[in-house]
């Protein structure tokens, strides 16, 4: 018999107060006890063994829930809160990085919760802003001077140091995102 349990309070309730002789292990999101016989797998040592028929395993595995896995990222839309945001950020000595995309562009919205994923790595490093072309003035295009999406800058100290335009594959531009990260932070 096993047991697939989101919740250890569930089988600590269920299981262990009816037989104190067990005990609960583990660390991460999903909680499995299992009571079979036959052959299993220690998961501290990675070997198999015998089990015997009245064996009883909990294991759970928690996430790291202080930081989150995605922040997304906040709209830039008009030049005056570009403004706002380098001043800030130049405040703070921060670095920035500006997801320029369009919302009819297909790599901009399959990279976007990639970004997103990145920016929950960089949380208190960089902070990640997204412009969407079709919805800003011109002037605010040109002020980046932008003529592919999605492009993708670091800016520092108010002046924008480094780009990536990801016109080839999900996975490449992300590698020479975080190499940009890497270099300037």
């Amino acid at each position: 018999m096993s047991i697939l349990a989101a919740n250890t309070h569930i089988v600590y309730r269920e299981v262990l107060l009816r037989d104190p002789q067990n005990q609960l292990s583990g660390g991460g999101s999903c909680l499995f006890w299992s009571r079979s016989p036959g052959f299993g797998v220690d998961g501290r040592r990675g070997e198999w063994r015998k089990t015997k028929k009245r064996d009883l395993r909990v294991e759970a595995f928690w996430p790291d829930m202080t930081r989150p896995n995605v922040i997304e990222m906040q709209p830039i839309k008009d030049c005056d809160q570009l403004d706002q945001v380098l001043a800030q950020a130049q405040e703070l000595r921060q670095s920035i990085i500006i997801d320029w995309m369009a919302a009819w562009c297909r790599k901009c919205i399959y990279l976007k919760p990639k970004l997103e994923k990145l920016a929950a790595e960089y949380d208190t490093k960089i902070k990640f802003y997204s412009v969407d072309v079709n919805n800003v003035s011109q002037a605010l295009v040109k002020r980046g001077n932008i003529t592919k999406m999605p492009t993708i800058q670091l800016w520092k100290d108010g002046e924008m140091k480094a780009e990536v335009i990801g016109g080839h594959k999900a996975w490449i531009v992300m590698d020479e995102v975080r190499e940009m990260i890497q270099k300037f932070v």
